[in-house]
């Protein structure tokens, strides 16, 4: 502590003399120099306080630096975790997803320890792992092609559909054994229905078969399970309250899904490429990469506030746009560095930071099993099932649907809705969450084995 007083040392002063003396930096004074200013700079930033009633000292740090630590242990052991995990011949997400885990509440609590004061700092690590689904998104779009898309929109349809009828259909009849009544069943089994596809598209970009027919066939089911999912959410909701206007508001919610959809499309087709082309015409630096963050933050918010879709859906959509342009080319590394260097690593992380297995009841232990295993069950057979129709094979087909399998942050969000419309009870919760977590560990190791031999074809196109 004495070592951060402001009092000038007498090193320091015959440092000083020394410059001064012969007009030259010796390099033992140049080190006590710059130490001397490093202290003076902490003296402001950091600084020791002592408690009132137990005389304990203790750091205290301003919120800009706790939040520079807390980013610098999830950046340093994200990236630790995913080498150790392809070590291990396992995606590098599965380790990131573990040490978010490790770090949560469940464990260390890495948000809230000791030296951490700053209340909002758990919030701030969060909102910047959602900028990272974001991109994460964005960058799965800007690697495929529209056409592609389109021309697989048979399975993804089927599929889709299929992988969410199957998991609700399911989960209802486990809560009817379950005790519960209708309409907790039934929403116990659309919290099921829902798929987060970020995990298993940066699991297939590992894998190098993104762009596979099987890739191709989930990206664009997770599309239609989206709007699948939230229309029979909206219904749902709004039947509970009055029948005749609960129709009128399954119409207005399919109507802003249709009016988000075709102002993206048009847009995308014919005001972006000219925007993307005059920007690059323009001395501007980096412009290419800022444009294609604004446009990928405006098509996020636009598929929430006007197509009442999630976020990722929309910055999907961006990237498919984008990836119809020639300029995508110039600023895809750079995008890519920015989203692997740190906002995607933090994303895995805080998936991990979200759940507190603390909250787990014992009574919802049977619960908990009995609805993971229908979770996992479900996807794969209802959007296998879609996808066997669609003419994919057997072994594409479970491809596919084990890459549905992952709920992730999809997943929380619904039980969070449930659990503030009642609908969801403490124990009912408790086993979501449980399933949430269940599934989206499994699903990057499964879709290793389930790649590992024969390799996918590259780009064979379904038919529609």
């Amino acid at each position: 502590v004495s070592s951060l007083r402001p009092e000038r040392s007498a090193s320091a002063n015959s440092a000083t003399s020394a410059i001064d003396s012969t007009n030259r930096i010796l390099p033992e004074t140049l080190i006590l120099s710059t130490f001397t200013h490093l202290s003076r700079f902490a003296q402001k930033t950091l600084w020791y306080n002592q408690d009132n009633y137990s005389g304990e000292r203790r750091i205290i740090m301003s919120p800009f630096l706790q939040l520079a630590l807390v980013l610098s242990i999830i950046l340093l052991t994200a990236k630790a975790a995913g080498y150790l995990s392809t070590r291990l011949g396992q995606p590098s997400v599965l380790g990131e997803l573990l040490v978010g885990l490790l770090l949560g509440p469940s464990l260390l609590d890495l948000t809230h320890l000791y030296i951490i004061t700053d209340t909002h700092l758990n919030e701030v690590v969060i909102e910047l792992g959602e900028l990272g689904v974001l991109i994460l998104m964005f960058l799965a779009g800007l690697e495929l092609h529209f056409s592609d898309l389109v021309r697989n929109l048979r399975v993804s349809v089927l599929s889709g559909l299929f992988g969410v009828v199957a998991p609700v259909g399911l989960g209802w009849l486990v809560g009817v054994l379950f005790g519960l009544n209708g309409q907790q069943a039934f929403f116990l089994g659309l919290s099921l229905g829902a798929t987060s596809v970020s995990i298993s598209a940066q699991t297939l970009m590992e894998l190098k078969v993104l762009r596979s027919r099987v890739g191709l066939g989930l990206l664009g089911a997770a599309v239609f399970d989206d709007i699948f999912v939230i229309l029979l959410l909206s219904a749902f909701l709004a039947l509970l309250t009055s029948t005749a206007g609960g129709l009128v508001s399954i119409l207005i919610v399919f109507g802003r899904m249709l009016l988000f959809l075709l102002l993206s499309a048009a847009f995308g087709l014919w005001v972006l490429p000219y925007l993307t082309r005059k920007v690059n015409e323009l001395s501007i630096s980096y412009g290419l990469i800022t444009l294609a963050l604004v446009i990928m933050m405006i098509y996020g918010l636009a598929a929430e506030l006007i197509g009442e879709m999630a976020a990722i859906t929309g910055t999907f959509l961006a990237g498919l746009m984008f990836a119809r342009t020639p300029e995508k080319v110039q600023f895809e590394d750079g995008l890519q560095a920015i989203a692997y260097s740190f906002f995607v690593p933090i994303f895995f992380v805080t998936i991990g930071l979200s759940i507190d297995l603390h909250t787990l009841e014992i009574s919802a232990l049977w619960l908990s099993l009995a609805v993971s295993v229908i979770a996992i069950l479900g996807k794969l057979l209802g959007a296998g099932l879609g996808a066997r129709l669609a003419r994919f094979s057997w072994r594409e087909s479970i491809q596919l649907g084990i890459g549905m399998v992952s709920r992730g942050e999809v997943g929380l969000i619904v039980a969070k809705v449930g659990l503030d419309a009642g609908l969801l009870n403490s124990v009912t919760f408790s086993a979501v969450i449980a399933m949430v977590l269940v599934t989206t560990l499994v699903t990057p190791p499964l879709l290793r084995i389930a790649f590992k031999q024969p390799a996918a074809k590259p780009v064979a196109i379904a038919e529609t």
